[in-house]
């Protein structure tokens, strides 16, 4: 991921032609939301726009999932039909990842989602994911953890099979190929 926190004019446009897109495309993850008003914000917050474009470029295909009327934001989730690939083979957060003696992973998913600028999904934002689509149908996705369970040594990831969605727990310093992290973006 590159540490320059700005897209040219190109790179943006670029960004806003796919996000359009892919908002056209998949209307009933947010009705009575307009793209001409999307778009004004996100113009208005090129540091949200650069957070973002991370999150596509590592495979998370954000997308519109609500609308908070108390702060006029607009919700971005990754909306990847499996975690985001670029964002898998993760630990849970830097103190697992230090505490890791051999075999570390390149890095930890508190970590990474700090650097592109979101907010790993909560239980319930999961679930309302979920509700839009069928998400980690072949992966899982790390969640927020509760600080009682994070103390302990655990964390909590969570999938979908059996066209149920589990919420499971592993050690934190845990990693897998097929496990990554969704984020969350308000603009």
């Amino acid at each position: 991921m590159s540490n320059k926190r700005h897209l040219s004019e190109q790179q943006q446009q670029e960004l806003l032609n796919t996000l359009q897109a892919r908002f056209a495309q998949n209307i009933h993850r947010h009705k009575d939301i307009e793209w001409a008003k999307v778009q004004a914000k996100l113009g208005a917050n090129p540091q949200k726009l650069w957070s973002l474009n991370q999150m596509e470029a590592t495979g998370g295909e954000p997308d519109v999932v609500g609308h908070d009327e108390k702060t006029g934001e607009y919700v971005f989730y990754d909306c990847s039909a499996q975690s985001p690939a670029g964002r898998r083979n993760l630990c849970y957060d830097r103190k697992a990842l230090d505490a890791r003696k051999q075999f570390k992973p390149a890095n930890s998913a508190m970590d990474v989602a700090s650097e592109i600028g979101i907010e790993l999904l909560t239980e319930e934002q999961y679930r309302g994911l979920q509700q839009l689509g069928e998400f980690d149908t072949k992966t899982s996705s790390w969640i927020q953890t509760p600080d009682k369970i994070r103390k302990l040594g655990g964390a909590l990831f969570c999938d979908r099979r059996f066209d149920t969605i589990f919420v499971y727990h592993n050690g934190a310093g845990s990693y897998y190929a097929a496990r990554g992290f969704r984020g969350s973006l308000k603009v």
